[in-house]
């Protein structure tokens, strides 16, 4: 799957629902483009459940990926343990996001939001992001449900408005809705 050379340093995100696709197309699009490429999990295994999707998602990539398994400080990651990946998979930022909401107030989320948000924008190589589309949905008929669907779709949109290439998955097709128009 071959796309458009990436630059060095490209910001792409992968959106769409759950069970849609995006991690799957951003693994091989990382490995299509990438010859370095390290994996940033924010997920735990905070159940057996859970250890068993992480399971499968080890699983699925090589033996070329360098890993990191970080739920909060994503920006710190960014910024100082990258090493000499090429580019950065980030999978997923509505996870991380709701790291930050179980165990934060909203002005410690807001700032790791912030500071996240800047250390893409100062990005040192290619990031590849992916997050789930939240705005297709119900209203939460919660107050913590409402929060996490407005900071998604608030971070989804400042992820968009930088990056490059942004795909929607649907049924394990990447279409792609935004492409860089410098070239």
């Amino acid at each position: 799957m071959k796309t458009d050379i990436p630059s060095p340093k490209e910001l792409v995100l992968v959106i769409g629902g759950a069970r849609s696709g995006k991690s799957s197309w951003a693994l091989e699009y990382s490995e299509s483009n990438y010859v370095s490429p390290l994996f940033l999990a924010t997920a735990e295994a905070i159940d057996s459940e859970m250890e068993e999707r992480i399971k499968l998602h080890q699983a699925a990539r090589g033996d070329n990926w360098a890993l990191i398994e970080e739920p909060i400080s994503l920006a710190d990651v960014l910024r100082e343990r990258c090493g000499k990946a090429d580019v950065v998979l980030i999978d997923c930022v509505t996870v991380w996001l709701g790291n930050l909401i179980v165990r934060y107030d909203e002005s410690v989320t807001e700032n790791h939001i912030d500071m996240f948000i800047e250390a893409i924008e100062r990005r040192s190589r290619s990031i590849v992001i992916v997050a789930n589309e939240v705005g297709c949905g119900v209203v939460p008929p919660y107050p913590l449900g409402r929060r996490f669907r407005d900071l998604a779709g608030r971070l989804n949109q400042d992820i968009a408005e930088r990056a490059d290439k942004v795909f929607m998955t649907v049924a394990g097709i990447a279409i792609p809705i935004k492409k860089n128009q410098q070239a």
